[in-house]
């Protein structure tokens, strides 16, 4: 039995349970070789004795302990000690996908696109490795405190070989495909099936298909259309719809074909959310919804007329390839007939197999037995017997010695305190044990003298730390001070105490106080997006939590053209999640001209009635309207130079007088500049 405080393997001292589940107790342990914090997953005492599930605990050791990637629960040991099975795995602080979409009622489609993106590859990597996981759900999906994405629970995983791979186990079935609801052959595209229902859920909240039972469920899988995300949040892109409607195909061959494919459609979809580009086959098979029609049903008869008949002899003899249903009615009506009590069959073993089922499930959930157990065992689990040892005699004993007594011998020791006026301060007055034997395990509470005027512990909570440790050190009493993160508790300020206020205590005692460290601020480092496409620096920035706010376009002598040349906040730098970033997108080197060159007079052809000799105004102006050159004269030709030219061209504009009647006109010239 795992105890809190006990050490496994000689190196994980087991510190408290953090989950549970069908077949194992999850608890956070601490890695005195590593210094670490792990989570030691370990097989429950009453399967431990049970050859199969033993052996399914060590098929998801294996299975997992093979795959090492940013986005799944990695596994660091595997072992057993005294027939305790256990797997140490990475510790990830955080919530489930499940809560999280639970707590927000459903995600933007900018997060639900960016969680599947790291999701998908996780499992790309699972299937890299020829493992399939058999079991997406949000369950088994956990958010980190920093933001990170990991799969976890590869527990009814296989290796996937080129042989079929059947497998009976349903998982959870608002997830299920329906290749697995049927029982059938399942592979990557199962797994692709399910990611598609968790996204799904994402972006609406809900799970597709409900009903009162599993089996009402598994078929909707098998038999209903899958419905649109967008039926129920309009504002879902159509391309992020298309990509949930062709992960959920009822055939596995009109689905994503694996995972990389999908991963590549979601990431277009942050860049382009308005494009249409989900490609879904038209392939038909037999895994595709489509209604029975005569010659189907026709054929099933046949099949299980030929079923039959090789295991029961026909009066007529007749082979079953040869048979002909059509032109023999008395043997459809028998065949009609066998099928109907072959399905009344399966429905009874269905009913028994469920009363078994349920069955097992309340013998597990019969009370523990009491001091002298007796272990019933039956195929399918055993029960394990609990331990009872001495309760040590520790009255008259000082409280700090009676402490380390009890925890030698296994129990948990708890101190109250009361004035007594025989008993000395600190000493143990009685223990609340009347037995003589405990459960290993069990908490005892030692009540200690606190001397005849014991000290009365004052209410320290919602106290600054400072003011706490003022209070106590006024009556004679000492702080323990530790500090944790609190979401709401202002920092430095008293959460909890031990004794809480009231109790009275001996002089000099310590008084244990949690003070809070305030909300815990997560922080996300900005990655690199300098020397990345428009698209491709979105998506790393996406995955990482932040969003990409303006998009500008400079030149730039470093960055060659189309690729992002600038980043708001720096690589490397920490900011809070949701932090828009601004970036810029190289043109490439600025390119600049010049014109060294002189205009000729006006032709007769540009101006007639000008006089040669008469004034002229000029004035150039280049393409980015830059006005280049404005001036009079009467001496051509006329000399320009002009250097550093963003443009690679400009205007000439002469103004002149008609000669005789006074009247002004103008005219234009195109000037090209030439690159310096």
């Amino acid at each position: 039995m795992v105890k809190i405080g006990m050490m496994i393997g000689d190196r994980y001292e087991i510190l408290e349970k953090i989950g549970t589940g069908g077949m194992s107790d999850v608890y956070k342990a601490k890695c005195h070789k590593l210094n670490r914090h792990v989570a030691v997953k370990v097989l429950k005492q009453e399967f431990s004795e049970n050859a199969n599930f033993v052996s399914k605990f060590r098929i998801e050791a294996q299975a997992a302990a093979g795959l090492m990637h940013p986005n799944i629960v990695n596994v660091y040991d595997v072992g057993e000690e005294n027939g305790t099975y256990y797997i140490v795995m990475e510790l990830v602080e955080g919530i489930t996908l499940k809560k999280y979409i639970e707590k927000k009622a459903r995600l933007s489609y900018k997060e639900a696109v960016s969680i599947a993106i790291q999701v998908g590859m996780g499992i790309e990597a699972a299937h890299n490795n020829h493992i399939i996981h058999r079991d997406i759900k949000p369950q088994n999906i956990i958010i980190s405190k920093d933001g990170k994405v990991k799969v976890t629970d590869f527990g009814i995983a296989k290796a996937a070989t080129s042989n079929t791979i059947t497998s009976n186990v349903m998982g959870s079935v608002h997830y299920t495909s329906p290749e697995q609801a049927r029982g059938g052959y399942s592979d990557e595209k199962s797994d692709i099936y399910s990611m598609g229902i968790t996204l799904f859920e994402m972006l609406t909240g809900r799970v597709p298909f409900n009903g009162e039972t599993t089996v009402a469920i598994a078929i909707k899988h098998i038999q209903e259309d899958m419905p649109s995300p967008a039926e129920f949040v309009p504002e879902v892109p159509a391309c992020v719809d298309n990509i949930v409607l062709k992960c959920c195909q009822k055939s596995p061959d009109r689905r994503y074909q694996n995972m990389q494919e999908l991963i590549s459609d979601l990431k277009k979809s942050l860049v382009n959310p308005d494009g249409d580009f989900v490609v879904v086959s038209n392939v038909e098979t037999t895994g595709g919804t489509r209604a029975i029609t005569d010659v189907d049903m026709a054929q099933i008869k046949m099949r299980t007329a030929a079923s039959v008949s090789r295991d029961y002899d026909t009066e007529a003899g007749d082979d079953g390839d040869d048979y002909d249903d059509e032109e023999n009615p008395k043997m459809e009506r028998i065949t009609t007939w066998i099928a109907i009590i072959l399905g009344i069959v399966i429905c009874l073993f269905i009913i028994l197999m469920a009363v078994k089922i349920l069955g097992d499930f309340k013998e597990d959930e019969q009370p523990e037995p009491s001091k002298n157990p007796v272990v019933i065992t039956d195929e399918s689990s055993s029960s394990e017997e609990i331990e009872y040892v001495e309760v040590p005699d520790v009255k008259g004993v000082n409280v700090e010695d009676a402490k380390r007594t009890m925890i030698a011998a296994g129990f948990v020791p708890v101190t109250e305190y009361v004035e007594h006026e025989t008993v000395d301060e600190g000493v143990v007055i009685s223990i609340d044990v009347k037995e003589t034997e405990l459960e290993k395990g069990s908490t005892v509470t030692l009540t200690v003298s606190a001397g005849v005027s014991g000290i009365a512990v004052p209410d320290l909570l919602n106290n600054t730390a400072e003011e706490a440790e003022r209070k106590l050190r006024s009556l004679g009493l000492q702080m323990n001070k530790t500090e944790v993160y609190h979401d709401t508790v202002e920092a430095g300020r008293v959460i909890s105490q031990s004794p809480v206020n009231g109790n009275k205590v001996p002089n000099n005692s310590a008084i244990s106080v949690t003070v809070s460290k305030g909300k815990e601020e997560v922080k996300i480092r900005v990655p690199e997006l300098v020397g990345y496409s428009e698209q491709n620096a979105t998506i790393r920035a996406i995955e990482a939590g932040l969003e990409i706010g303006s998009v500008a376009k400079e030149y730039s002598s470093e960055v060659i053209e189309g690729f992002v040349c600038y980043q708001s906040y720096s690589h490397g730098s920490y900011v809070d999640p949701g932090t828009s970033i601004d970036i810029k997108i190289s043109m490439g080197p600025e390119v600049t001209y010049k014109y060294n060159a002189s205009f000729a007079a006006p032709s007769v052809e540009e101006a007639p009635g000008y006089l040669t000799g008469s004034e002229v105004e000029i004035k150039l102006v280049a393409d980015d309207g830059k006005v280049l050159l404005e001036t009079k004269t009467s001496s051509f030709p006329k000399a320009a130079n002009c250097y550093g030219l963003t443009s690679s061209g400009g205007t000439l504009t002469m103004t002149y007088t008609v000669h005789g009647t006074g009247e002004t006109k103008s005219f234009t010239r195109r000037i090209e500049f030439v690159r310096e």
